[in-house]
Protein backbone atom coordinates (compact mmCIF):
# COMPACT_ATOMS: atom_id res chain seq x y z
CA UNK A 1 0.00 0.00 0.00
CA UNK A 2 2.79 2.39 0.43
CA UNK A 3 4.23 1.82 -2.40
CA UNK A 4 1.45 2.82 -4.50
CA UNK A 5 0.88 6.04 -2.42
CA UNK A 6 4.80 6.75 -3.22
CA UNK A 7 3.82 6.12 -7.06
CA UNK A 8 1.14 8.85 -7.32
CA UNK A 9 2.18 11.04 -4.99
CA UNK A 10 5.81 11.20 -7.33
CA UNK A 11 3.90 11.15 -10.62
CA UNK A 12 0.27 12.52 -9.92
CA UNK A 13 -1.14 15.64 -11.31
CA UNK A 14 -0.98 17.25 -8.09
CA UNK A 15 -4.75 18.65 -8.28
CA UNK A 16 -5.18 17.30 -4.79
CA UNK A 17 -2.47 19.12 -3.43
CA UNK A 18 -3.43 22.78 -5.10
CA UNK A 19 -6.80 22.32 -4.27
CA UNK A 20 -5.71 22.05 -0.81
CA UNK A 21 -3.30 25.07 -0.39
CA UNK A 22 -6.05 27.10 -2.08
CA UNK A 23 -8.70 25.71 0.62
CA UNK A 24 -7.11 25.52 3.58
CA UNK A 25 -7.36 21.98 4.19
CA UNK A 26 -4.32 18.61 4.35
CA UNK A 27 -3.81 17.36 0.45
CA UNK A 28 -4.87 13.83 2.26
CA UNK A 29 -8.19 14.71 3.60
CA UNK A 30 -9.54 15.86 0.31
CA UNK A 31 -7.37 12.55 -1.04
CA UNK A 32 -9.56 10.55 1.51
CA UNK A 33 -13.09 12.39 0.59
CA UNK A 34 -12.42 11.77 -3.39
CA UNK A 35 -11.75 8.22 -2.83
CA UNK A 36 -14.83 8.01 -0.77
CA UNK A 37 -17.45 9.85 -3.36
CA UNK A 38 -15.63 8.00 -6.51
CA UNK A 39 -17.25 4.59 -4.81
CA UNK A 40 -20.31 6.30 -3.94
CA UNK A 41 -20.75 7.74 -7.05
CA UNK A 42 -19.49 4.98 -9.01
CA UNK A 43 -16.29 7.22 -10.47
CA UNK A 44 -17.93 10.63 -11.40
CA UNK A 45 -15.25 12.16 -9.99
CA UNK A 46 -12.42 11.00 -11.84
CA UNK A 47 -13.53 12.19 -14.36
CA UNK A 48 -13.47 15.69 -12.75
CA UNK A 49 -9.90 14.84 -11.43
CA UNK A 50 -8.57 14.29 -15.10
CA UNK A 51 -10.66 17.81 -16.33
CA UNK A 52 -8.89 19.53 -13.93
CA UNK A 53 -5.25 18.04 -14.33
CA UNK A 54 -6.21 18.90 -17.84
CA UNK A 55 -6.53 22.70 -17.13
CA UNK A 56 -3.84 22.48 -14.57
CA UNK A 57 -1.28 21.88 -17.45
CA UNK A 58 -2.59 23.84 -20.07
CA UNK A 59 -2.55 27.00 -17.81
CA UNK A 60 0.98 25.97 -17.22
CA UNK A 61 1.63 25.87 -21.00
CA UNK A 62 0.22 29.32 -21.68
CA UNK A 63 2.04 31.11 -18.81
CA UNK A 64 5.13 29.72 -19.98
CA UNK A 65 4.45 31.19 -23.62
CA UNK A 66 5.91 28.55 -25.57
CA UNK A 67 3.85 27.14 -28.54
CA UNK A 68 3.33 22.69 -27.37
CA UNK A 69 2.25 19.99 -29.40
CA UNK A 70 -0.76 17.67 -29.36
CA UNK A 71 1.48 15.35 -28.34
CA UNK A 72 2.68 16.93 -24.69
CA UNK A 73 -1.00 17.54 -23.93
Amino acid sequence: MEALRDFFERFGFEVCSRIGQLVGIPADRIRMYFIYTSFLTFGSPILVYLILAFFKKIRFYLRAGRRMSWFEV
